[in-house]
């Protein structure tokens, strides 16, 4: 099994990819909940240089209420992050496999509701 979606765009720089991410994941029903400079931060809190690398917390409302009905504490795995980050050449979207972060519940209709979300995220980091 895959754990993560992955795309490299080259010849891309970090804040136009989050342009484009943040507008295939609304077209795809996510919107982003959560956002996280991680190279902010780590400057901010250790005083260190990284390249960009961003964390935006993606939810589908819809599949996210249906998850929730069938399983209340599968809310400590949403919203599903999506990192965006600066390697050499372009940038990197990877995003977590939904059915795979869903396996420590063992419920197959919270599968199947993962199932329908990995889709649509593949869908979505796609068509970045």
């Amino acid at each position: 099994m895959t754990y993560m979606i992955n795309r490299i765009i080259t010849g891309a720089a970090i804040d136009d990819i989050d342009t484009r991410t943040r507008e295939a994941l609304a077209n795809h029903g996510f919107g982003v909940l959560t956002e996280i400079d991680v190279k902010a931060t780590m400057k901010k809190k250790l005083d260190v240089e990284m390249p960009a690398y961003r964390i935006l917390g993606a939810c589908n409302p819809k599949m996210a209420h249906q998850a929730i009905g069938i399983e209340p504490r599968v809310g400590a795995m949403l919203p599903c992050n999506v990192i965006l980050r600066e390697v050499e050449g372009g940038v990197e979207v990877s995003a977590i496999d939904p059915v795979a972060s869903m396996q420590a519940i063992e419920n197959s209709d919270l599968t199947s509701v993962a199932g329908q979300v990995r889709d649509l995220l593949a869908k979505a980091v796609e068509a970045i």
